[in-house]
């Protein structure tokens, strides 16, 4: 190695930051480096892009088209983009990483659509709630956005996971209203582990139409698609990955990763893993005196409430994490996340 670079074992003895620090999935790297042999026709003819469509057709039990992409932002900005009218609005929770934490990417690449905020515990809503922001939103009002789309997170940012019912509620909700129905799901498979049920359960037999599908936090090396269940959105969003150069020359590589990704369960097992290890890790945290849990932990996100001076002592003993107030820390486990890490960080809380 040469000493420019710094090994991951020396970066910190606990890196609780994001999912996205983890190292590419070792069966991912393979199928990459299987892809790196002779040539493929470009743009995503090749014979690696060509079996997304039928194997994920398979996986969520109704036919879809696949489109990889680069990261969950474009993926979510340019799937509401193919929903959504310039002077359109997408309703959201106020919470969500696309209002918060995407730079106006959906208005942007919508050409001034717009994000409607609702409220809900846990960075989820209901239909109720839903249904209270489509009457007030103004429906053929000039001064304010229509309607043309709801998305909803899964998992959330707060690390809560919809259970079925809940998003088959939004789904009848949105199509008695023509509403097109996305999903984020950068944290996918970390919600089916947790729900144990099939990705059909929670898209497709729900009414969702289009879905941000998110692997590079659970394994992949910047790859993620967009997954198109209505015909309808395809020839737009086939033309607003072009502009936003997101149809790659050496598609194979994306490709080749979503297919290793969803190969045998890999997934799943990966996205189990990674939601055990907040779990303990969180169940280890409750059980020392001082420290509070903020969210009940669905998947893999813990957010806690410490004495400010526990949180710099986990500072202090290189443990790195997000620390959202003086007293309130985030912490996001990964799938490889080492045994001696999370015991660590549990032994420097205890002080």
């Amino acid at each position: 190695m040469n000493d420019r670079y710094p090994t991951a074992a020396t970066q910190s003895r606990g890196d609780f930051r994001s999912d996205n620090v983890a190292r590419v999935e070792p069966s991912i790297m393979a199928a990459l480096l299987a892809a790196n042999t002779g040539t493929q026709p470009p743009y995503g003819a090749d014979e690696y892009s060509t079996l997304l469509d039928a194997r994920f057709s398979a996986l969520f039990e109704a036919p879809c088209r696949v489109f990889p992409v680069a990261t969950g932002t474009a993926a979510n900005a340019l799937a509401l983009a193919a929903c959504l009218r310039s002077y359109g609005g997408v309703f959201c929770h106020e919470g969500a990483h696309i209002r918060l934490s995407e730079g106006g990417a959906v208005t942007a690449f919508s050409a001034g659509g717009s994000l409607l905020p609702l409220k809900g515990e846990g960075g989820m809503f209901d239909a109720r709630e839903l249904a209270a922001g489509f009457d007030a939103a103004g429906i053929g009002n000039t001064q304010r956005a229509q309607p043309d789309a709801v998305s909803v997170t899964q998992v959330t940012e707060r690390g809560r996971v919809y259970a079925p019912a809940a998003i088959a509620g939004i789904g009848a909700f949105a199509r008695e209203k023509g509403l097109h129905f996305h999903m984020d799901g950068a944290r996918f498979a970390n919600a089916l582990a947790r729900l144990g049920c099939g990705p059909a359960e929670i898209t497709t037999k729900l009414g969702v139409d289009i879905l941000s599908f998110g692997a590079t936090k659970n394994g992949a090396m910047s790859a993620d698609a967009i997954v198109v269940f209505k015909p309808e959105l395809v020839e737009p969003l086939r033309f607003l990955l072009r502009r936003a150069g997101q149809t790659w020359s050496k598609m194979r590589f994306a490709a080749a990763q979503l297919l290793a990704y969803v190969e045998d369960g890999l997934w799943l097992k990966l996205a189990a893993q990674a939601n055990a290890n907040a779990t303990g890790l969180s169940q280890g945290l409750a059980a020392i005196p001082g420290v509070e849990l903020l969210e009940q932990v669905d998947a893999n996100i813990v957010f806690a409430r410490l004495p400010p001076v526990t949180i710099d002592r986990m500072i202090e003993r290189n443990f790195h994490f997000y620390r959202r107030a003086p007293d309130t820390i985030r912490l996001v486990c990964r799938y490889d996340a080492p045994v001696e890490a999370i015991d660590g960080l549990l032994e420097a809380a205890r002080g």
